[in-house]
């Protein structure tokens, strides 16, 4: 029996096309953390990620049975894609997209949006304050137009290179590296006409 651990994704999605069923098993495990952080970060219900990522991996058993795989090499890149078009279609349908208040880190924490922005309101004297602050940035980020929200997520939350951003958004590095820098621009604009709003 050969482990196959050891083995690249491509390996094994050409020997799970030419019947090998263990193979997916290998690949699921070693990838369900990093779909499965990336499905909860926008989905935050962890029953509905669970169903999402299990909906995930039925379409890509189908595609590979199919034999209409050709990513060639880009495995993990490919799923993340699915899971998104599955997700954006879900909203479609109970139209609404989501608000963002927490995600799961890498350590299985959750943790929040706060520190998106660095701002001079960091010295927090009560929780009452602390909830005030996080509910702004989190409106400032929704507020944000859907291809920067999406772009700060990813990288703020998930961690991705802005390589692996530009891949699962299907646009270049240099657009995913404008699409932050905007939002960052932004999120500074309306954090500064949130200030004065409150001074007025």
């Amino acid at each position: 029996m050969m482990c196959m651990n050891s083995f690249s994704d491509n390996e094994l999605v050409k020997l799970y096309i030419e019947g090998n069923e263990e193979s997916l098993s290998v690949l699921i495990k070693r990838h369900k953390r990093r779909i499965y952080s990336y499905i909860y970060l926008v989905i935050r219900n962890r029953e509905l990620a669970e169903d999402m990522f299990q909906e995930t991996f039925f379409k890509v058993i189908q595609t590979l049975k199919r034999q209409q795989y050709n990513e060639e090499g880009k495995f993990l890149p490919w799923v993340l894609r699915i899971a998104k078009n599955l997700m954006i279609d879900h909203f479609r349908k109970v139209k609404k997209m989501p608000s963002i208040s927490v995600v799961l880190n890498d350590e299985g924490e959750e943790t929040n949006i706060f520190d998106i922005i660095p701002n001079d309101m960091e010295n927090k004297k009560n929780d009452q304050e602390t909830k005030q602050i996080k509910n702004t940035i989190r409106s400032i980020v929704n507020n944000l137009p859907q291809d920067q929200k999406e772009v700060v997520i990813m990288r703020t939350y998930y961690d991705m290179s802005f390589k692996e951003i530009a891949d699962l958004t299907n646009v270049s590095i240099n657009t995913s590296l404008g699409r932050m820098r905007y939002a960052l621009i932004n999120m500074k604009k309306m954090l500064d006409e949130r200030k004065e709003a409150v001074l007025i």
